[in-house]
């Protein structure tokens, strides 16, 4: 009977060997769509202790770029044997405080911080402070530095720059333009000054200034109003993919003919538009994501380990155009 037992037990251990042996990942990782759970991924207490815990505190997860820049620094962690804590703020910077402070006491070593509001997070930076516990600041910087360890982030304002050096050799005669920005939010100011630095004097006029941060459905409104009532827009600025994905959705409906849609990041789906010749869609300041999450988490290790690191760091920008935009590829980030 004994025999019988240990027989079917080494039976059902080599099947489950041989399943897990013909479980590959191919093709794009869309194709390989993991879902994480809360388990997985925000409560790494109950996981096996080993390795250093980080959190990750995100303004916007349901934007594209923040939740790269998670996998990139997740993906970077692992290969260290370490682990991350994700919270998303969902824009509220009060959610964001008491997140913090959920961290704090899990007993992270350090942060990276994604700040959803850049003065109003300074409680919980005095928080992280008085645990002595580092702060490596993301994308859009705190109002004060000294309570951060160090700054990674695009270099926006070439990013903007670049997409109006692109609309003054499209127009050279210049013409008439529609900003969609956020003046609550200083990245994509910078990215927006930049642009306008580069048509400066070049025969270009404001037309129209469309504030993003009063929600979706007042931009959509006021975006329907400006082409129905003025025709004679040649070029839309939009200080972010999320954005520019509104305009060109109004722009179809519109049939808004001979007008160049320009924005900053380099979505997937904006990238899906570029190379799609009937779209308006003529040009991306891409930031990487991807790089900005390897940079974060070769600059926290430093700081941990006492070694010496960037206390601020602008990551690349760079144009994607239509001639250009197979060479990047559509299915993810840079």
């Amino acid at each position: 009977m004994k025999k019988r037992v240990l027989l079917l037990f080494l039976t059902a251990a080599f099947a489950g060997i041989l399943l897990s042996g013909c479980k590959k990942n191919v093709g794009t990782p869309e194709d390989n769509a993991v879902v994480e759970t809360d388990e997985e991924e925000n409560d790494p207490e109950e996981e096996q202790e080993s390795g250093l815990l980080f959190g990750y505190s995100s303004a916007d997860m349901s934007n594209p770029f923040y939740e790269t820049l998670k996998e990139s620094i997740k993906t970077s962690l692992e290969e260290h044997g370490d682990r991350i804590l994700v919270r998303d703020a969902e824009n509220s910077v009060d959610t964001q405080i008491a997140q913090i402070s959920e961290m704090i006491e899990a007993g992270v070593d350090a942060v990276f911080l994604c700040p959803a509001d850049a003065e109003a997070i300074m409680p919980a930076l005095e928080e992280l402070q008085e645990a002595d516990i580092p702060v490596v600041n993301l994308d859009t910087k705190v109002a004060d530095p000294g309570y951060v360890d160090a700054f990674i982030g695009s270099d926006n304002q070439n990013a903007g720059y670049i997409c109006g050096s692109d609309l003054v050799e499209q127009r050279p005669d210049g013409g008439r333009i529609a900003i969609v920005e956020k003046p609550s939010s200083p990245s994509i100011n910078d990215r927006i000054t930049g642009f306008e630095e580069a048509v400066y004097n070049k025969g270009f006029e404001v037309a129209a200034r469309i504030d993003a941060g009063k929600g979706e459905e007042t931009l959509c409104s006021e975006l329907k109003q400006l082409f129905s009532e003025d025709d004679h827009i040649d070029a839309v600025m939009c200080g972010n993919d999320q954005m520019a994905v509104q305009v060109l959705d109004i722009l179809k409906e519109a049939a808004y003919e001979d007008i160049l849609v320009y924005s900053v990041d380099g979505s997937p789906q904006i990238k899906t538009a570029l190379a799609d010749l009937s779209s308006p869609m003529q040009a991306v300041g891409a930031q990487s994501p991807i790089n900005i999450g390897k940079k974060a988490v070769e600059t926290a290790m430093a700081k941990l380990d006492g070694g010496a690191y960037e206390e601020e760091v602008s990551v690349e920008t760079f144009l994607i155009n239509r001639e250009n935009v197979e060479m990047y590829g559509t299915d993810g980030w840079q």
